[in-house]
């Protein structure tokens, strides 16, 4: 259903089914489809109000139809992510589209959030079938341990899937290393057994600060 034109274009198609996707992403399409704009990027009520309470703008439309849609947003690089009934925690600016089927949500992740100013919460997308994430540069997919923890500074961090846990250091960061930012700076610890996306580029973030 889902596959990549180039490595910043995704075409979806589609046979009467649906796909969600970030609300603006599509660039064009054929055949014959239906749109309809969702409101939040989580589902039902808990959804909404954590949006609300964090601030985040994740707007999301579901397309419905006989054909392709493609989707693209500013240039960025995207990944496929198969699901097979696990959970994938993603950035919400991070997330392009998803199968119709898939869940999607909100998670409490604790100070992460400050990353990008975004709150304490994060999307969450979970059950069997595709997601496309974005990335700005190519995405590095990393693999965790138990015997390889992994530390991420969170303006590169994009999503993480797997039995890992989350912890996270004050002390300093690799931006504060070369003398960027200030306050008090915090990395993002991953322990376990999973995959974790980061990508080459750093948004910008409150450097790190909490």
């Amino acid at each position: 259903m889902f596959r990549l034109q180039g490595s910043k274009v995704l075409a979806v198609d589609m046979t009467g089914d649906a796909v969600k996707a970030k609300n603006g992403s599509m660039v064009a399409y054929d055949g014959q489809m239906a749109f309809k704009k969702m409101s939040g990027g989580g589902e039902g009520i808990r959804g909404m109000v954590t949006r609300r309470l964090t601030g985040e703008q994740m707007t999301v439309m579901e397309v419905k139809g006989q054909g392709t849609c493609w989707f693209a947003d500013r240039a960025s690089e995207i990944n496929l992510v198969n699901l097979q009934g696990d959970k994938l925690y993603v950035e919400s600016s991070n997330l392009l589209a998803t199968d119709g089927g898939l869940r999607t949500g909100t998670s409490f992740t604790g100070m992460r959030g400050a990353s990008q100013g975004n709150g304490l919460f994060t999307t969450t997308v979970e059950g069997h079938g595709q997601a496309a994430i974005m990335s700005d540069g190519p995405a590095v997919v990393l693999r965790v341990s138990s015997q390889f923890p992994l530390t991420v500074d969170p303006g590169a961090y994009v999503a993480h899937q797997g039995n890992l846990r989350q912890s996270f250091q004050s002390g300093v960061t690799f931006r504060t290393l070369m003398g960027e930012g200030g306050g008090e700076a915090f990395q993002i610890r991953f322990e376990g057994d999973g995959l974790v996306y980061v990508q080459p580029s750093e948004r910008n973030t409150i450097a790190g600060d909490v």
